[in-house]
């Protein structure tokens, strides 16, 4: 029984690298990690990731985001 053949292709979403069946090469395929969806295409270049604003109100999101997942957290934790 043959193998499958893979490539490797990031996820525009999340970033993370997917292996993707060459099978579905030209196809609309789902991340599992983000379920963001996007065509598969062997030998793509990431899309350059701009930073804006300053470090501070980097930062400040960072925290914004920190703070959201821990109340997801607590709330999983203690339901009512």
């Amino acid at each position: 029984m043959a193998m499958p053949t893979f490539f490797v292709q990031e996820c525009p979403t999340c970033g993370r690298n997917l292996e993707i069946r060459v099978e579905y090469l030209g196809r609309t395929v789902s991340c599992r990690h983000c379920r963001g969806q996007f065509v598969a295409a062997e030998n793509v270049a990431p899309p350059p990731r701009a930073v804006t604003g300053t470090p501070s109100s980097l930062l400040a999101r960072a925290d914004e985001l920190l703070a959201l997942a821990e109340n997801s957290r607590l709330a999983r934790l203690m339901p009512f």
